[in-house]
């Protein structure tokens, strides 16, 4: 019998984005949006990433090159900034000559009681969590309706949220609304994507297990989470960028506006 809180083998890529021009955000590190990136070039798309940290972003890269054969093209952005979000999609465009599309991987949690939490932590974590999001997608979307009113094709926008928007966690009221309004963006710009071709769904994650999680959580707490999914164990990373290549694909064709949880945490 298999042991479930073993990961399964790792999925080979199998040509789900051949020919499509992706660009993913905060996609340095050891995290999802790197996983994703890696992923979609594993499926055959062309990739373009961004970071914050120039020599993180670098790094990436380069164990992109080493790991798919293909270094992305990059560029520094941080998502509060509209100017460096709008340059994002200008480099972008030049590099891959197009933008098909877009996954919003950049967020910032943190831990603080309600009660204890200061201005300055509430608005920096909404900041990067929800008003980035909301950056890329309207940047994400004026590029795709003025491509779909010149060739008659618009792009996908995935989102990344979290099952925190919809269940509660001590010290998380932060980031929990800015996933929820993740969330309610996601179905808002789906709807009105859906009139010039671009389709905007989301994911929403439980736990996925990378170093720099082990880095800032506690071993108590990622036991007590573990033991709460149905599995007893975190995603990897790549089980979340699976996902996200669905919803990236043709195969998603006729969903928008949808979150899906990728988790399988017990309600």
């Amino acid at each position: 019998m298999p042991d479930l809180k073993l990961p399964p083998e790792y999925v080979p890529g199998h040509g789900l984005l051949q020919g499509k021009r992706v660009v993913v955000t905060a996609a340095a590190g050891t995290g999802i949006g790197f996983a994703t990136a890696k992923k979609c070039a594993e499926e055959g798309a062309v990739v373009f990433i961004s970071d914050i940290h120039d020599g993180r972003l670098q790094k990436a890269a380069d164990q992109l090159r080493e790991e798919t054969g293909q270094r992305p093209g990059t560029t520094i952005c941080s998502v509060t900034d509209q100017t460096e979000v709008d340059v994002l999609f200008e480099e972008a465009e030049n590099a891959m000559g197009g933008i098909d599309v877009v996954i919003n991987n950049a967020g910032l949690g943190g831990t603080a009681d309600l009660v204890d939490m200061t201005d300055e932590q509430w608005m920096t974590v909404l900041d990067v969590t929800l008003n980035g999001c909301f950056r890329i997608n309207r940047a994400a979307m004026k590029y795709m309706k003025k491509s779909f009113k010149k060739t008659g094709e618009g792009g996908v926008i995935v989102n990344n949220a979290s099952v925190l928007g919809w269940r509660a966690q001590k010290g998380q009221a932060h980031y929990a609304a800015a996933k929820a309004g993740v969330m309610a963006l996601t179905r808002c710009a789906g709807v009105e994507g859906a009139e010039f071709g671009v389709r905007v769904n989301a994911v929403a994650p439980s736990l996925a297990l990378h170093p720099f999680l082990h880095k800032v959580t506690s071993k108590e707490l990622l036991a007590e989470l573990e033991a709460k999914e149905a599995y007893g164990r975190g995603s990897e990373v790549w089980e979340q960028a699976n996902v996200i290549v669905f919803l990236a694909s043709d195969y998603s064709s006729y969903m928008t506006g949808e979150v899906i949880s990728t988790s399988s945490q017990r309600a």
